[in-house]
């Protein structure tokens, strides 16, 4: 049996610790030697899906190479990138590159993406029958999360579905006020994340986070368009394995970023997507790319 960490988190604050994670390998620095099953070491990892089946087969192909991960579950997407700033968590892998951004632009740290896992559609929901964008009329009311990370994607999907037109075509950062209306046939009902399936009973679409749609027990499937129709513009929206910039050569982190990639794993994470889901690659160095450019946005935005 592979041990799990238990979180127990006192408050939200960018100064809250866990102490049960005060023995982890980053912290007593012992993850900066190479792991074998003869020489084991141990890596907390923030998550906030730890009971997806797949994460049993990623811990158990790391206990062969001797690294008994730890796996801390989160209900809180706030809580993780704190406490890895903190150095009491080694990783954690729950954030796409926006996020990490807005996180670190507005807590000044400097974590760092050091391995891509997937992209994750955000998709367009309804219950009034559509079977695609085109189906939906005019002066039709679609719900969109409110959080400026999913707000902004969320309008690029409407965009991407010919539903909106954003002024200068829109970015990561994009708001309610930067639609056309004159340009668009739909009015967007920003609302909190967890009441987008809510608004599927009494507005015409909405625009659904994976983890909330099945919560309420839809199948993401029956989406009637998401962004991975179009992933040109998906690239903020690569999820990451995260860490400190001191830790950012660690080999031990960068083979468990390896194991990740392995067939048994990412089969595991499109099956428990349905297919919602695209395997991502890019090289440390790509994501650094990526990630500094999204926080020269944020800062931009910020002003």
């Amino acid at each position: 049996m592979k041990r799990r960490l238990t979180a127990l988190i006192a408050t939200i604050a960018l100064t809250a610790t866990v102490s049960a994670c005060s023995g982890s390998a980053a912290t007593e620095g012992s993850a900066n030697e190479t792991a074998d099953p003869a020489n084991p070491v141990t890596v907390t990892i923030g998550v906030t899906d730890e009971s997806k089946d797949y994460w049993d087969t990623f811990t158990d192909l790391a206990k062969d190479e001797g690294i008994e991960v730890e796996l801390v579950n989160f209900t809180d997407y706030q809580q993780p990138n704190p406490i890895v700033s903190q150095g009491e968590l080694d990783l954690n892998q729950f954030q796409h590159l926006l996020f990490l951004a807005n996180y670190n632009v507005s807590a000044g740290e400097d974590l760092v993406a050091i391995g891509a896992t997937m992209i994750y559609q955000l998709g367009l929901y309804t219950d009034k029958g559509y079977t695609e964008p085109a189906d939906i009329p005019d002066g039709a009311e679609i719900a969109i999360p409110n959080d400026p990370t999913n707000q902004a994607r969320a309008l690029l999907v409407l965009q991407s579905a010919d539903l909106i037109s954003l002024k200068d075509g829109g970015n990561a950062l994009s708001t309610p006020a930067d639609i056309d209306e004159a340009a668009s046939r739909v009015t967007v009902v920003p609302v909190d994340a967890n009441q987008t399936t809510v608004q599927l009973k009494t507005l015409d679409g909405a625009i659904i986070n994976n983890n909330f749609a099945a919560d309420a027990g839809i199948d993401p499937t029956t989406a009637i368009y998401s962004d991975l129709e179009d992933t040109s513009a998906a690239e903020p929206y690569i999820n990451v394995f995260a860490t400190r910039a001191k830790d950012a050569e660690n080999p031990v982190y960068a083979k468990l970023v390896e194991i990740y990639h392995e067939a048994t794993v990412t089969d595991a994470v499109l099956a428990e997507s349905k297919g919602t889901a695209v395997v991502q690659n890019q090289t440390p160095a790509e994501l650094e790319a990526i990630l500094t450019g999204l926080q020269d946005d944020v800062t931009a935005a910020k002003g």
